[in-house]
């Protein structure tokens, strides 16, 4: 979001917002005298529940519930839409104060809070040794100007999943939340045999390194195809059986098969005959769609 303005601005008439969201007056379809969405400073508010935007209590269903904390309603209301464009996630509330923050979360249980630092009341990072206590396990993101090297430390200290800077795009937040659905997906998903999946679920969770590219003579969308053919299959596979469903050859299915196998998005496991070898069957292990495939191969 920026501040400039002019014709370029999506203003209060003509009912849209910007793909960017600022620190500053966000632009967005309000305009001066209306009613805000949260209580903002300077001005008389509520205390507690009830001056939670959209405090409706959320059904149990797989939307992963989100809290958004900033004390800028205008702000506010635009990370709310960015939100609300990226499934499965859905804004359950809105706070506009530290302590409104702490109410909300007693009262709508969301599974993440994009929180603000500079909040009217206490700073964002105190909020969170204050959540804890309370018993909530909510996952945080901060979303914030903050620039500061202690801001960054302290927050990383305090177990935040992941730290975005204002202004930010659209883009910009939209992959950060898939990249926490996947890890969330993980985590509760996993089963723990032994030391590799331990070593995996904290991988998942420390920031990615740049993904390899696909080796030499694979394509993404016959990756894509067999991906998505071996993530919806019910139970394993075979490469011939993929080879099948795909229609693509059998050496070329073996091929893609084992690569991820290789990246560690599929478990093989052996099927053994009357004679012969044993046949080689494959399950997508991850619950996410695109888990398999590195983003950077992703056209």
């Amino acid at each position: 979001m920026t501040g400039s303005s002019g014709p370029a601005d999506a203003t209060a008439t003509t009912g849209t917002a910007h793909d960017t969201a600022t620190t500053g007056r966000a632009h967005d379809t309000a305009t001066a005298g209306t009613a805000h969405d949260t209580a903002t400073t300077g001005t008389a508010r509520a205390t507690g529940p009830a001056a939670v935007s959209g405090a409706a209590p959320r059904a149990v269903d797989a939307a992963i519930g989100v809290l958004v904390v900033d004390d800028d309603f205008m702000v506010a209301r635009v990370h709310r839409a960015f939100v609300e464009r990226v499934e499965p996630f859905r804004v359950v509330g809105v706070a506009g104060t530290g302590e409104q923050a702490l109410a909300a979360v007693g009262e709508l249980r969301p599974d993440l809070v994009l929180l603000d630092l500079y909040l009217p009341d206490v700073f964002g990072l105190d909020v969170i040794p204050r959540l804890r206590a309370a018993g909530h396990d909510c996952d945080i993101m901060v979303i914030s100007a903050a620039r500061e090297a202690d801001a960054v430390r302290g927050a990383v200290r305090h177990g935040v999943v992941d730290y975005l800077l204002k202004p930010f795009e659209f883009e910009d937040l939209r992959v950060r939340l898939e990249r926490y659905a996947v890890q969330r997906g993980r985590l509760l998903g996993t089963v723990v045999r032994s030391q590799a999946d331990v070593d995996r679920v904290l991988a998942g969770a420390a920031p990615a390194a740049p993904a390899p590219a696909l080796p030499k003579g694979m394509s993404v969308e016959t990756a894509e195809l067999v991906e998505r053919t071996l993530r919806e299959a019910d139970g394993t596979l075979s490469a011939s059986e993929c080879a099948s469903l795909t229609g693509v050859s059998r050496v070329s299915a073996r091929r893609y098969l084992e690569y991820f196998h290789t990246v560690g998005s599929a478990d093989v496991s052996l099927r053994y005959g009357v004679a012969g070898r044993p046949e080689r069957r494959y399950r997508f292990r991850g619950a996410v769609t695109g888990l398999a495939l590195p983003p950077a191969a992703r056209p």
